[in-house]
């Protein structure tokens, strides 16, 4: 996975207001979610992130381990959670998970479909259904991307979840979940019926014969 720097401040005012105040200056409220205390709960700290430096790792088509400096110290977190503004698109909060080098995690990965469908060659068109997979793995043996092949997909067919794998990781998704799909276009829906039309007369011919 690529790596990005973030720098983030502790947050200590609370509340509408103050965070109304830290957006006016160009801040996103976040929370960095670190080790489950004995509850099982995860220990939450608040911080806050310049908008300009957090859009870098979010409206990208990469997934990015953060390497966040809070307080002189750095600290390794896969973005879990963002919510945006319905309207505007801009970042309102975002939420990490401080991860480390032993523990697994789980985090949805880039689909790369990869050939040239049958389907498609056949005049059929290529639907993808999904953009990211869930995998678990510690974060090092976890690629950018997971490839997909569809060179052998035909028109009417799909590639589900559980029909893939990758070495070193496992996949989180359910395993009927559809990753990509090819359908019929009325291109080929009228080739086809253009080709059973020129057909009919050789076969009604052979009797003749």
């Amino acid at each position: 996975m690529k790596e990005i720097s973030l720098k983030a401040q502790t947050r200590t005012a609370t509340g509408k207001a103050a965070t109304r105040e830290l957006r006016k200056k160009g801040l996103v409220p976040c929370n960095l979610y670190g080790e489950k205390k004995a509850d099982g709960k995860p220990v939450a700290e608040a911080v806050d992130i310049a908008a300009n430096e957090l859009n870098k790792a979010i409206f990208t088509p990469d997934v990015y381990v953060c390497n966040i400096t809070v307080d002189g110290k750095v600290r390794k977190a896969v973005i879990k959670e963002v919510q945006a503004h319905p309207v505007s698109g801009a970042i309102l909060h975002v939420d990490f998970y401080e991860i480390n080098e032993k523990k697994p995690i789980t985090i949805g990965i880039p689909v790369n479909i990869v050939g040239h469908a049958q389907g498609v060659r056949d005049g059929g068109r290529l639907v993808p259904v999904i953009r990211k997979i869930a995998v678990t793995a510690p974060y090092k043996n976890i690629p950018e991307k997971l490839d997909v092949d569809v060179t052998n997909l035909r028109i009417g067919k799909s590639v589900k979840v559980g029909e893939l794998h990758y070495d070193g990781i496992a996949i989180a998704t359910s395993k009927e979940v559809i990753v990509c799909t090819v359908k019929m276009t009325r291109a080929a829906v009228s080739q086809a019926a253009q080709t059973e039309e020129g057909e009919a007369p050789a076969a009604a011919a052979a009797p003749a014969e």
